[in-house]
């Protein structure tokens, strides 16, 4: 096997035996040391687990358990001692030993526990990885977004990072509200715990108050066995609770107490269940006008609205349609194993003047169908569906007519330039001007105008 095992005993023949039972017999690569300081010194090597002796010159194996849990958390030590006191195995598996085993050793006992930390080791350095892989997925340079507009959401999101504020995210659907979720979280300081999901639309709402906080068994007709709610399986992560606009105004007296109480029972049960989990919520609701209508409690929606964070829909962003359509392309051609280059330029206008009301969602969707279908290089106006083909343009000129009528396709970062430098001629020069017609940011427009060379006065 690769796995590598320090052995660490300062008894030579011990050593050599418990280097021929691991090595020989079991087939691990095995490095010994007579002493704590060598083996402290070579974990650079990254071993995958330690037999460390209690009793050893210099420092000892307590002494060198706790430096190596400093190294790493997770890695494995079997304590080893000739002492068999109940009190020195305790403060070793205190510190975080894996087990202790006294002298004589029990090979036949040794030889699973090694087997055992190994694989849960294995399995902890690969839920690491699924940490970080998630957290790079959701962090804010994952995001795509070019325009002035989310760029303003960013900001307003870390500020949020590093408390624990109710926030609520206004939004239409296909907008993201669950991404800039998903940001909030793993980019903030519960992102080690998890991250639970309760769409508040899709859930029957007899079943909803199961759903969030559990049942006892036989507190209703099917409950067979007593189940975990939402809001226990979210235990010092975060809660998402995605169109709480929905949410059965019965149930809401209930979530507000989880909010200002931090505590509940499960259904059918005695039992009060303290809970520490942050709320996000999500709705495209206008929740105002259902406090109004005595739809939505006026208390709960001013505790789910402490911090209040607005989704501009892609139509009130156009520029990050064609930032979004070049992603998507990407994405797909990985995906679905494609080569397509890009668009040609009558398609890229179509999906520039379409207002896309189903949002980023409706956009992903159409790309990934255009990718299937097409069977050219680029994607043309007969692979988009006909509902964008036969749309009415939107009153406001693009600002990419000019360029998109060529007959050839166009770079994606020539239609950036061109587009700015259009933008800067219209608005003869003015900055600020041009950036608000392009929907961007005054720092983007700044940085692509740097980036391409580009002279206000001239264009």
């Amino acid at each position: 096997m690769d796995k590598l095992i320090f052995v660490v005993d300062d008894q030579a023949p011990i050593l050599r035996l418990l280097t021929y039972w691991v090595s020989e017999k079991w087939n691990y690569k095995v490095k010994t040391f007579d002493n704590a300081e060598e083996m402290l010194a070579s974990l650079s090597l990254k071993p995958d687990l330690i037999l460390l002796d209690i009793m050893l010159p210099g420092i000892s194996g307590i002494e060198a358990l706790a430096e190596v849990k400093k190294f790493d958390s997770k890695l494995p030590v079997i304590i080893l001692s000739a002492q068999g006191r109940v009190d020195v195995a305790l403060e070793a598996l205190r510190i975080g030993a894996y087990d202790y085993f006294p002298k004589p050793i029990d090979t036949q006992r040794l030889e699973p526990a090694i087997r055992n930390a190994l694989k849960n080791y294995d399995l902890e350095k690969e839920l690491e990885k699924v940490r970080e892989n998630v957290t790079q997925t959701y962090s804010f340079s994952n995001i795509i977004s070019a325009d002035g507009k989310m760029q303003d959401v960013f900001k307003m999101v870390t500020k949020v990072l590093d408390n624990d504020i109710t926030v609520l995210i206004h939004g239409e659907s296909g907008t993201g509200k669950e991404l800039i979720a998903k940001a909030i979280h793993y980019n903030g300081i519960r992102k080690s715990y998890p991250f639970v999901v309760v769409n508040c639309a899709s859930i029957p709402r007899d079943l909803m108050e199961s759903e969030l906080f559990g049942h006892e068994k036989g507190s209703f007709t099917g409950a067979h066995q007593r189940k975990m709610g939402k809001f226990e399986l979210a235990n010092k992560g975060t809660i998402f609770l995605d169109e709480v606009g929905e949410m059965d105004i019965s149930l809401q007296s209930k979530l507000l107490r989880v909010i200002q109480q931090k505590e509940f029972e499960r259904v059918g049960g005695t039992e009060t269940i303290k809970c520490d989990v942050r709320i996000i919520s999500a709705t495209n609701r206008d929740l105002k006008n259902a406090v109004e209508n005595k739809e939505f409690r006026e208390d709960l929606f001013y505790r789910l609205n402490s911090f209040p964070i607005n989704l501009p829909p892609l139509r009130a962003r156009k520029g990050d349609v064609i930032v979004l359509a070049e992603h998507f392309l990407q994405h797909f051609n990985r995906k679905l194993d494609k080569k397509c280059l890009g668009f040609t330029p009558k398609a890229l206008k179509l999906l520039f003047d379409y207002d896309w009301p189903g949002n980023v969602r409706e956009m992903e969707n159409t790309i990934e169908r255009c990718l299937i279908l097409t069977e050219n290089d680029t994607i043309e106006v007969d692979d988009l569906p006909m509902h964008i083909r036969s749309a009415t343009p939107s009153v406001e000129e693009s600002s990419v007519d000019k360029f998109l009528n060529a007959p050839v396709i166009i770079p994606f970062e020539k239609i950036k330039e061109e587009a700015i430098r259009h933008a800067l001629k219209v608005t003869k020069g003015n900055i600020l001007e041009a950036a608000k017609k392009l929907k961007l940011g005054r720092a983007t427009i700044y940085r692509l105008m740097s980036r391409y060379r580009i002279n206000p006065e001239q264009p």
